[in-house]
């Protein structure tokens, strides 16, 4: 059952109000004045509140804004029999979920906390949900090296300095990236990424700042820029270092002005914006050719954190393989799967110039196209003696690629073990008739070899 908390310091309206809730199911709390209302917000639970605007003491405004100091997320709807639009804008403005005037209109008020007591559902069920993204973006690991980054990461965060994450690609700079915006005091904003590389140099500058409509050939609207969108939060330059120099010019201005100016307009629209860039490249030199301004890389470059190659950092590797198994496994409904030993101890000894990303993608490639409980030796040799998904197909939907993963690695088991079904479904941990029923699926079946034992 639901409690809604009315602060209101006329009884009466108190009353009224308790009667319509009651006969509608929900649990009811009084607060006399605002002091009351605050206490009750602070030590019980509440689903939302009814405030009054006009109250003897702590008006309803002042209590609204306290509340929102302790609580963004609980729904606020403001009444009043003295509503003034002004009124009305600085509540919404505070954060009130609706203005409602007296004397309240029965039907709209119950309709008005029913939506606000679905919001607030929606609004946590959307917030578990990015807390189960955000979770597969931890940065995993614990090796000396990546508690240093973590360490590091925790100091900056709750800071405005911006951070220049350097390393090789697929060393996870976009998770350090994210993990500061997490931590930070931007949080409840947005975190808005730019891949720079991506992006070409004519067009870098609209993806930025945005622009008006008319301003270039195919400018048929206007476009808010990624500066714009990150207001109040944290903008991600990933592969900075592939930014044109024009680009750079005005991200420089942006920095230092705290404005930006939409291509083809002609005003100056402020946004406050953390910046976090990260590149693969050695902008030191970069700079000494000329490629990236001087002046840019030391308004970036505040706080340098570099991210380790996977293989200045092996003790970490068997903690993300069983990482990764556990995703796979559960993305694609996939019995949970054991990687052997000898699979476990070949994996580490690997250099990965792919770092974690290559990593991931060969755990994904072994977890699917092992058919038995076990990642074992021979999964991993087919990708030694040649067999990868290089020479798969991947056209068609994902049962269609996992069908034709399936049946070369039941060729290739059957070509290790010479064709003797009994030692291949052995070695795949499975049954000889479940295995001839995949080798007639899959054409497999020698001449003469149907029904055979």
């Amino acid at each position: 059952m639901k409690t809604i908390l009315i602060i209101d310091d006329d009884k009466s309206v108190r009353e009224s109000l308790k009667m319509i809730l009651e006969y509608e199911h929900y649990e009811v709390e009084f607060a006399e004045n605002g002091e009351q209302g605050l206490q009750k917000t602070d030590h019980q639970y509440i689903n939302a509140v009814l405030l009054d605007v006009k109250m003897s003491g702590m008006d309803g405004i002042e209590v609204l804004t306290k509340i929102r100091q302790k609580n963004e997320k609980l729904p606020v709807i403001m009444i009043s029999g003295h509503g003034t639009i002004e009124t009305a804008v600085e509540a919404t403005k505070l954060g009130a979920f609706d203005f409602l005037s007296k004397p309240l209109d029965r039907d709209k008020l119950l309709v008005t906390i029913r939506n606000a007591l679905q919001q607030a559902k929606l609004s946590e069920e959307n917030e578990k949900l990015q807390e189960s993204i955000e979770g597969k973006r931890q940065i995993i690991g614990e090796s000396e090296k990546i508690k240093a980054v973590i360490a590091v990461i925790k100091k900056v965060a709750p800071t405005d300095a911006r951070v220049m994450i350097t390393g090789e690609n697929g060393t996870g700079k976009e998770l350090i990236a994210r993990a500061i915006h997490r931590s930070s005091k931007r949080n409840t904003k947005s975190f808005v990424e730019v891949n720079c590389a991506a992006i070409p140099s004519e067009l870098i500058e609209s993806e930025l700042f945005g622009h008006e409509k008319g301003s270039f050939t195919g400018a048929t609207v206007q476009r808010i820029g990624k500066f714009e969108n990150a207001d109040g939060g944290t903008l991600f330059l990933d592969e900075v270092g592939d930014m044109s120099l024009q680009a750079q010019a005005k991200v420089l201005r942006a920095l230092e002005e705290g404005k930006i100016e939409r291509v083809g307009g002609n005003k100056l629209i402020s946004v406050d914006v953390r910046v976090l860039s990260a590149t693969n490249k050695k902008l030191e030199e970069e700079i000494e050719k000329g490629n990236f301004r001087s002046d840019l890389f030391h308004r970036l470059n505040v706080i340098p954190i570099h991210a380790p190659a996977l293989r200045e950092h092996r003790d970490d590797i068997s903690i993300l393989i069983q990482t990764f198994i556990d995703d796979v496994c559960f993305r694609n409904g996939i019995a949970k799967k054991i990687i052997s030993k000898n699979v476990l101890d070949t994996l580490i000894q690997r250099d990965w110039p792919g770092n974690v990303r290559e990593l991931k993608n060969v755990v994904e490639r072994l977890v699917i196209l092992s058919s038995s409980t076990s990642i074992d030796m021979d999964v991993l040799e087919m990708f030694s003696s040649g067999m990868t998904t290089e020479g798969l197909d991947v056209a068609g939907t994902f049962q269609e690629f996992k069908e034709r993963a399936e049946a070369m690695f039941i060729k290739k088991q059957l070509e290790i073990h010479k064709w003797n079904v009994t030692k291949a479904a052995e070695a795949m941990e499975i049954q000889r008739s479940h295995l001839y029923t995949k080798m007639k699926r899959y054409g497999l079946m020698k001449d003469g070899e149907e029904g055979n034992s």
